[in-house]
């Protein structure tokens, strides 16, 4: 018989255990490959696979286990003959909010580097594996939608924005840069709204999503379950049949008029500028000019914003637009090892720790200011970590001979 001690004691651990997506019995305290497998649940009907994101805790934030299982799932069920087409879900209100940047920073704090490499290149592997999929892939975004969980449903044929969709990527804000495939998906956004987006980090809606593209369709939230009923009756493989039946479900989309779609002229003309310091002088003339809260909001977000990676956003969002996605992904698991185990890491640990540790919004960033950043640091934040470091191996040659 435990004492209260005890069953309190066990209970926090419980509390704890769920927080990371674990799910555990009373019996024992050890994590086993079930409950990391419960991280990611399978539904099955007809000739389709829902693959459910499931850490509704966490907002489904993705782990290296959740990477490399979704990996392994869609292999099997891509090399299957008898399934059609697969789907991708969260369980909760968030769809995915990325990769999990706490787990990141308390393994950079601990000094294991190794971890964090395999974390990008598990995720990173399986969005290269998204993007050249051979089947009819469906997301259904029905909630948060940021940073890493736009890199595991972008690639994919059809994405499905609701009325609770909130998608961001919000990474330049913790000391970070738009990763997981984001310098390819924004930089084929209409006009500079990648550039928007990647720099500021702020929320666009499911509507303003399909109105830019980064949506196929759009319904409300409540008919979420008919179309996954829908989308399960279905017998086939054929995209246009998938399709056929999104749009029979599918609203009309209304972006509201005093979001960032309705300014697609504005963006040109702030977000077109070669630095980011031109951009800001830019914001900071129309908002004297016009006295637009959106252009004080964006303004204010950009100051505090690291500079660094205000600087290598941009570049990035940039090269983006002339390069493949299997590109884009090598060139951004150089950036993120150096934006987490590199000499640049220092910004990404003080990001965490401001906006989600501590929560005192008070990072300090290094360098303090843009003038301070100097093109070096920003080719070096390109390079890789070390001459003798690894490129990321992606099955190239394999998926496109297919």
């Amino acid at each position: 018989m435990h004492n209260a001690n005890e069953l309190l004691a066990r209970i926090v651990r419980d509390k704890q255990l769920r927080r990371f997506g674990y799910r555990r019995s009373f019996c024992s305290l050890k994590v086993t490959s079930d409950d990391l497998d419960n991280q990611v649940l399978v539904e099955g009907s007809g000739c389709s696979r829902t693959a459910i994101l499931n850490r509704p805790p966490a907002l489904n934030a993705l782990t290296t286990h959740m990477g490399a299982r979704l990996h392994k799932l869609y292999k099997n069920w891509e090399e299957d003959p008898n399934i059609g087409f697969v789907m991708m879900k969260g369980s909760g209100r968030a769809f995915c909010a990325g990769g999990d940047i706490v787990s990141i920073y308390h393994l950079r704090k601990r000094g294991s580097p190794d971890a964090i490499r395999e974390f990008f290149w598990t995720l990173y592997n399986f969005i290269y594996f998204l993007g050249t999929y051979l089947k009819p892939h469906v997301a259904i975004l029905n909630g948060v939608t940021m940073g890493g969980g736009a890199g595991v449903s972008i690639p994919g044929t059809f994405r499905v924005a609701t009325d609770r969709t909130i998608f961001a990527t919000p990474e330049t804000v913790i000391g970070f840069h738009p990763d997981a495939g984001a310098s390819f998906n924004l930089s084929h956004l209409p006009g500079r709204l990648g550039e928007y987006l990647g720099l500021t980090g702020l929320k666009i809606s499911g509507a303003e999503m399909l109105a830019c593209g980064l949506a196929t369709h759009y319904i409300s939230s409540a008919e979420v379950p008919v179309l996954e009923q829908q989308l399960k009756k279905l017998l086939t493989d054929d995209p246009s049949v998938v399709e056929t039946t999104l749009e029979k479900c599918a609203e009309t989309a209304h972006p509201e008029k005093t979001g960032v779609i309705r300014r697609i002229e504005l963006l040109e003309k702030c977000f077109c500028h070669d630095t980011v310091e031109e951009i800001i002088d830019s914001l900071e003339v129309e908002a004297g000019r016009t006295k637009d809260i959106w252009c004080a909001t964006t303004l204010r977000r950009l100051k505090e914003t690291s500079p660094l990676s205000l600087k290598v956003a941009l570049r990035s969002v940039r090269e983006g637009r002339f390069q493949t996605l299997d590109q884009c992904l090598i060139r951004e698991y150089r950036m993120s090892l150096q934006g987490t185990v590199g000499n640049f890491s220092g910004n990404f640990c003080e990001g965490v720790r401001a906006r989600l540790i501590d929560k005192d919004d008070a990072p300090k960033w290094d360098p303090p200011t843009l003038e301070k950043v100097t093109e070096d640091m920003v080719d070096n934040y390109f390079s890789p970590l070390t001459p003798s470091e690894p490129d990321l191996d992606l099955p190239i040659k394999q998926r496109e001979s297919i």
